[in-house]
C-alpha cells in the first residue's frame, strides 16, 4: 500500500511525509509514503495527499504544469474512489475558483470559491497564524476525535463552498470560517496537521486507515 504525497513545488513536503509515516506507524498501517511529481506514480498510489502553501493561483498553475497530473487526479479520485487529503492550499484548490491576486480555476471537486479571510473583529489580524479550536459539525471518519481540539492555521484566504453540507468543520475567527470540507472519498483541511501535534497525528492516522 502506498500513499503519494504530491510534489508540485508547493508545501513543506518533508514535514507532511514524516508526519504521515509516524501516523501510519502508530496505527500499525503498512503504508509506504512516496513524495512524487510523477503522474504515473500518482496513478498507482492507493491514497493521495496534496499539501500546499502560498497563493492559490501559483499552486493551481503548478498542478497544471505537470504533464497528466490533473487528469490522473480526476481519474483516481473522482472515478476510482481513491482516498484523498488536501492540506491548506491543497484543500483550497479543490474549489472551483480562487480569488487570490486574480481569478484562477481549481479542481472544482467542491463547488465554491476561495475568498479573502475577513474576520468581523477588527482586532484579529490576517493572515491567521496560530492555534484555533475545531468545531466538527458533520461526523466524518477522518475527523473522529477532533471536535474541540486545537489545530494550527496559517492562511489569508478561506473556502466558501456552495453547498454548506460539504463543510465538515469550522473555527471561530471573527465569525465562522471553513476548516474542513469533504465529499465522498475526498477531504480537505485548512489547517496544517503536520504542525498540529497530537491532534494532527490523529487526523493523519484516521486518514491512513480510512475506507470511504
Amino acid at each position: 500500500m502506498a500513499i503519494a504525497v504530491i510534489d508540485y513545488g508547493s508545501g513543506n513536503l518533508r514535514s507532511a511525509a514524516k508526519a504521515l509515516e509516524r501516523a501510519a506507524a502508530e496505527r500499525g498501517a503498512a503504508q509506504e509514503i512516496i513524495v512524487t511529481a510523477d503522474a504515473e506514480v500518482v496513478r498507482r498510489a492507493d491514497r493521495l495527499v496534496l499539501p500546499g502553501v502560498g497563493a492559490f493561483g501559483d499552486c493551481s498553475q503548478a498542478l497544471g504544469a505537470i504533464p497528466g497530473l490533473r487528469e490522473v487526479l480526476d481519474q483516481r479520485v473522482k472515478q476510482d474512489g481513491v482516498p484523498f487529503l488536501g492540506i491548506c492550499v491543497g484543500m483550497q484548490v479543490m474549489a472551483g475558483v480562487g480569488h487570490e491576486h486574480g481569478d484562477f480555476l481549481g479542481l472544482d471537486w467542491i463547488h465554491g470559491a476561495v475568498v479573502p479571510l475577513a474576520p468581523a473583529d477588527p482586532d484579529l489580524v490576517v493572515p491567521q497564524m496560530g492555534w484555533n479550536s475545531l468545531v466538527v459539525g458533520e461526523e466524518h471518519p477522518v475527523l473522529d476525535g477532533l471536535d474541540g481540539q486545537d489545530v494550527y492555521f496559517a492562511h489569508s484566504y478561506v473556502m466558501v463552498p456552495a453547498d454548506l453540507a460539504e463543510v465538515l468543520a469550522t473555527v471561530d475567527y471573527g465569525g465562522q470560517q471553513t476548516a474542513a470540507v469533504g465529499c465522498d472519498n475526498w477531504i480537505g483541511v485548512q489547517f496544517h496537521p503536520e504542525k498540529s501535534q497530537a491532534a494532527g497525528l490523529r487526523l493523519l492516522g484516521n486518514f491512513v486507515t480510512w475506507t470511504p
